[in-house]
């Protein structure tokens, strides 16, 4: 259910559900119309037959002697019969009237009523008593339906018009009035295949086959660019994107080349400003200690070169800040358990209180220098203020985890994020004496971004701080 939730909230999802919808109404709408037209035609091309029917008896009956008329109807039978003395009329059936008045002719001004079904039969075979019950009875009109339909009950994928009997009062030339009953057969025609089980199913998925194809057309130059603006924050020397497609494509991709390319500037003008600050500052640096040697107070002169150290460090971490945010520096394959217990051994070597434990075999794409200055900075942020530092790292399925974690004070729970930003001490476990510009966490996640992993900190529940690098999805 979240994976069907989560297609509709993307862009692919919403423009699926709008094509879907909107080519089903247009369906719908379409197979009404049609049907419509259809229906209406049908209707048309019945009663032009009916009308025929009638225009045939007319000229027949005005162009035959008067003596010779009522013979013509003394058989039973639907086709056209002398009006039975009881029978009655119904309603006027005025759009079979229209069409005999546009045609002209005897029949023009013919009145037109419907009847009921057996008035369509001759008197004389309805004149007995007995024949009179054995008409009425339900096996005699179930047959006669019969007889006069091709089916008693029509299939229904075909659209039928029953049946039906009609009273014509005709107007000869000769001035005689004459009424008769004329019967038509069933009327059938196919019903739309839009209106079957059949048909709407593949109209069904004939339109959200289509409907997804298009969707992902449409959205497929969306996607790349997010994919292209997600890799950009990772390797700003990613390859451009390539200029194909539509005129609003070739435009977009364009825009995002040329923002790389003012990245890609701006980035390297700032490493060389920084660069050439710190080695200007180098001299009068050189300078000042040397002034400073001369001071004759030893107290001031302490202050005054750990001023000046404290200012070197700053320096020092400012470069290391604009060169972490350098991402010229190729990806390979590296094996993160070996770096990790090269770092801790290189620690160990140095005097200080390191460990590795556990070991994920993870092999990884990554940047190796960035990488390896990443676990720098958090396991000697460790040793300098938890006193030790325990290195771990582990899989959990797609995911690989390492942990750097201290046996310090901690940190208070709202300042957990806060010293990731800038220049952000924490007075009581990041005094003067021990150096530091506020900078080595700031660069630790701008290394693990350009190796598309995260860092955060938590207070361990055992006591300390714990770093936790993560790769959800490792190249």
């Amino acid at each position: 259910m979240s994976g069907v939730r989560s297609f509709f909230r993307s862009m692919t999802g919403r423009i699926f559900a709008m094509l879907a919808l909107g080519m089903a109404a247009a369906a719908v709408f379409a197979a009404i119309v049609t049907s419509y037209i259809a229906e209406r035609d049908f209707q048309r091309q019945w009663l032009e037959g009916a009308a025929d029917q009638i225009e045939v008896y007319s000229v027949l009956l005005d162009n035959v002697p008067a003596e010779i008329r009522p013979k013509l109807f003394v058989s039973a039978g639907p086709g056209g019969i002398k009006l039975a003395p009881d029978a009655k009329a119904g309603q006027r059936d005025a759009a079979l009237e229209s069409v005999l008045a546009a045609r002209g002719g005897v029949s023009a001004h013919a009145g037109i009523y419907h009847s009921a079904l057996e008035t369509c039969f001759s008197s004389e075979a309805r004149a007995s008593e007995e024949l009179r019950k054995v008409w009425e009875s339900k096996e005699v009109r179930q047959a006669l339906e019969l007889a006069w339909g091709t089916r008693s009950q029509p299939p229904r994928r075909t659209r039928s018009v029953p049946p039906q009997c009609r009273i014509v009062e005709l107007r000869l030339s000769d001035g005689e009035v004459m009424k008769l009953s004329l019967g038509t057969i069933w009327g059938e025609r196919e019903r739309s295949p839009l209106f079957q089980p059949t048909g709407i199913v593949l109209l069904a998925l004939a339109i959200v086959t289509l409907a997804y194809v298009v969707a992902r057309f449409a959205t497929r130059p969306l996607i790349r660019l997010s994919d292209a603006a997600s890799e950009l924050g990772q390797n700003l020397d990613r390859p451009p994107l390539p200029v194909h497609g539509p005129t609003e494509l070739r435009q977009a991709a364009q825009a995002f080349n040329a923002m790389q390319k003012q990245l890609q500037d701006h980035l390297v003008e700032r490493t060389r400003m920084l660069a050439a600050i710190t080695h200007d500052l180098q001299t009068p640096l050189t300078r000042l200690r040397l002034r400073m040697e001369r001071v004759d107070d030893p107290e001031l002169r302490e202050r005054l070169v750990t001023d000046l150290r404290e200012m070197k460090a700053l320096i020092d971490e400012g470069l290391e800040l604009a060169r972490s945010a350098d991402t010229a520096e190729p990806r390979v394959r590296l094996d993160l358990d070996s770096l990790l217990e090269s770092l801790v051994e290189d620690a160990v070597d140095a005097g200080s209180d390191a460990s590795f434990v556990g070991g994920s075999r993870a092999v990884l794409s990554v940047r190796p220098l960035a990488t390896r200055r990443l676990f720098s900075n958090l396991l000697e942020n460790a040793v300098k203020y938890g006193g030790s530092a325990l290195v771990s790292s582990e899989r959990h399925g797609q995911s690989v985890v390492v942990r750097v974690r201290d046996h310090g004070p901690g940190l208070p729970p709202e300042m957990l994020e806060r010293v990731f930003d800038p220049f952000v001490r924490v007075d009581r476990s990041r005094s003067r004496e021990t150096g530091g510009a506020g900078l080595g966490l700031t660069i630790a996640r701008m290394l693990a971004d350009r190796n598309g992993a995260t860092v955060q900190l938590s207070n361990h529940r055992d006591g300390g701080l714990e770093a936790t690098v993560r790769w959800d999805q490792p190249a």
